[in-house]
């Protein structure tokens, strides 16, 4: 029974995979096919993409501090993952929240490209 447990335990261990926010850099950068900007990351973010809002909107110019959404006030944490360890460390979340903030600024998905720039950026602030 003891030699069941414990290789169910390092089995379970070897399938868990707690990601970072440099781990979804990579992926985004492997998906583009290059290496990301910080610089078009920032701009990005900032300037509304065709709809009414900008990443910003909601997330402040500055995702170190808390925003707030755009349309319901309701509070956002900070999205820096240096403000905020919880950040992007979930690859389902990451996927869910790029694919509806995508489609609330930009009204489609962003690209590999757009997703790598934002994380350069994001993973720029301290």
């Amino acid at each position: 029974m003891r030699r069941t447990l414990a290789i169910a335990a390092l089995l379970f261990a070897a399938t868990v995979h707690a990601e970072t926010p440099r781990d979804f850099l990579t992926r985004f950068e492997k998906e583009a096919g290059s290496t990301a900007s910080a610089e078009r990351g920032a701009r990005f973010f900032t300037t509304k993409q065709g709809g009414e809002w900008s990443c910003s909107s909601c997330h402040t110019e500055r995702p170190m501090q808390a925003g707030r959404h755009a349309k319901t006030d309701k509070p956002i944490n900070p999205l820096a993952p240096a403000a905020n360890a919880e950040r992007f460390t979930d690859a389902a979340k990451v996927d869910k929240w790029f694919r509806r903030n995508c489609n609330d600024t930009l009204n489609r998905t962003c690209s590999a490209q757009e997703k790598a720039d934002v994380m350069a950026w994001l993973l720029a602030q301290k």
